[in-house]
């Protein structure tokens, strides 16, 4: 966030429609935070879960039979033939091969990573949340005054 320029606005002063576009705007940011708060998570379980099956396979000894996945719901039966080295994904096609100490760690940092960007993203939400209920507060009191002083100036043109 270096080199921008941030700029403070007292909501107050802003006019209702320009707080209605900015509430929209706020709405959009918290939408499209949870979805990428919702990812994150996804991801953290993935590599938690692959960091324990790692950590089973310590206990394994070759020749042991194992179901494979295949897809999420199909498995077939496999024979593990090596039992100190794993080929983890890496991302966009490439596997790399590891024993199960480095995989494990591998899967320990990319936990950590993803936890530590969660908390931030949390923590951007949890302000635009706030941010979000000022803006509407403040909309509630710009109606209310609207119309208390439709209904005076409609008092004083019965008078």
């Amino acid at each position: 966030m270096a080199g921008e320029n941030v700029v403070t606005v007292d909501v107050s002063e802003l006019p209702l429609p320009r707080l209605t576009q900015f509430k929209q705007e706020l709405d959009n940011q918290v939408e499209i935070l949870g979805s990428s708060l919702q990812q994150l998570k996804v991801a953290q379980k993935k590599y938690s879960d692959s960091k324990e099956c790692v950590e089973k396979m310590q206990h394994l000894k070759e020749g042991n039979t194992m179901l494979v996945p295949l897809t999420d719901s199909m498995y077939v039966p496999g024979q593990l033939d090596d039992t100190k080295k794993v080929l983890i994904d890496v991302g966009t096609g490439y596997y790399v091969e590891k024993d199960l100490k480095d995989a494990i760690d591998y899967f320990k940092r990319k936990v950590k990573f993803v936890t530590t960007q969660i908390e931030k993203v949390q923590q951007i939400m949890k302000e635009k949340l706030i941010a979000r209920e000022v803006v509407i507060e403040t909309m509630e009191s710009k109606i209310q005054a609207t119309l208390a002083a439709q209904q005076a100036n409609s008092a004083a043109a019965k008078s």
